[in-house]
């Protein structure tokens, strides 16, 4: 005949018990928590591409222009460049852009983001010039 102890062992399975369990997803949400900032500098490098290629798009056509009336301009329509709605505007576009300058042998556009990204209070910022120089000028 079997003992009690048997018996009643019988009908439980093998387990964790809750306290291991809390203990693992205590150390998984540790984990989480550590890879998160790193993403965060990830995405924002991501959405800069959109400021640099508009940027260089804006360069090839003051370029364009430059070389058929001799000067730059700061009319985004004699350049047949159209922005994007920003998302503050409806659209989808991340970065606002503008020409600071243009002048007959100058200009500066700059792409100034429409969130802060980390939510430190920084936009980024991407500037270009007459030479192609493509800098960040504020980063985010």
């Amino acid at each position: 005949m079997k003992n009690k102890r048997e018996i009643i062992n019988k009908g439980y399975a093998k387990a964790y018990s809750m306290s291991e369990l809390v203990i693992v997803l205590c150390i998984i949400g540790i984990l989480i928590l550590l890879v998160l900032p790193n993403q965060t500098s990830i995405v924002a490098q991501a959405k800069a591409i959109e400021a640099q290629s508009m940027l260089n798009h804006l360069y090839g056509l003051e370029k364009s222009h430059f070389f058929r009336y001799s000067k730059y301009t700061n009319d985004f329509e004699a350049l047949g460049f159209e922005p994007a709605l920003s998302v503050n505007e409806g659209g989808q576009a991340v970065y606002r852009i503008e020409i600071i300058e243009a002048s007959t042998n100058t200009f500066r556009a700059k792409a100034v983001s429409q969130s802060d990204f980390d939510g430190d209070g920084n936009f980024n910022t991407w500037e270009i010039d007459h030479n192609k120089l493509l800098k960040e000028t504020v980063r985010d």
